[in-house]
């Protein structure tokens, strides 16, 4: 038995041997990897602080609002340039009242909420359409809130128009013959 031990434990030790040795081979190309990682994880760390300003900024955006304002309710439409909807808030969205919605307090809500949608997709220009009821000589008192609330956000307003549509003749106004009495 004697004879079979000392196999057992040569073995053993030859096994051990070779074990050891690719370990410490690993462990010095490991090391060699994670230098070769430092440098250039140092390297890129100075890069960007040379550079500074040419890191990648965000795509900004552009789209159009259209904002239809009577005197009983404010509509906020965005869309992208090709017409697509990003966003759309009315008054009936923001209040409860329905006296409240062409209000410009009720207005400037609704611009807070166009302004969190719209932000997120990247929008920093606007090109702002307003529109009033056919007819009628100004736009309703929520529009002007709009525009001023979207540009204290940070907006930049690119064009303001006027698209409301003017009759030209077409069909007879209700009331009558002597128009509307008190």
């Amino acid at each position: 038995m004697s004879k079979e031990e000392e196999k057992l434990e040569n073995s053993a030790e030859k096994e051990e041997k070779k074990t050891k040795k690719p370990l410490a081979k690993e462990t010095k190309k490991e090391d060699k990897k994670s230098k070769k990682v430092e440098e250039t994880v140092e390297k890129e760390s100075e890069e960007t602080k040379k550079e500074g300003s040419s890191i990648k900024k965000k795509k900004e955006y552009e789209a159009v609002i259209n904002i239809y304002t009577s005197f009983n309710n404010t509509i906020a439409h965005v869309t992208d340039m090709s017409g697509r909807t990003l966003s759309k808030v009315t008054g009936g969205m923001t209040t409860k009242h329905g006296r409240l919605k062409a209000n410009p307090t009720i207005a400037m809500f609704i611009a807070k909420r166009i302004s969190e949608e719209i932000k997120d997709l990247g929008v920093k220009s606007l090109y702002v359409r307003i529109r009033a009821k056919t007819g009628s000589p100004a736009p309703g008192p929520g529009a002007h809130a709009i525009v001023k609330s979207l540009s204290r956000e940070g907006f930049r307003m690119l064009n303001i128009l006027d698209t409301t549509r003017i009759p030209r003749g077409g069909p007879k106004k209700k009331g009558g013959r002597r128009g509307r009495r008190p």
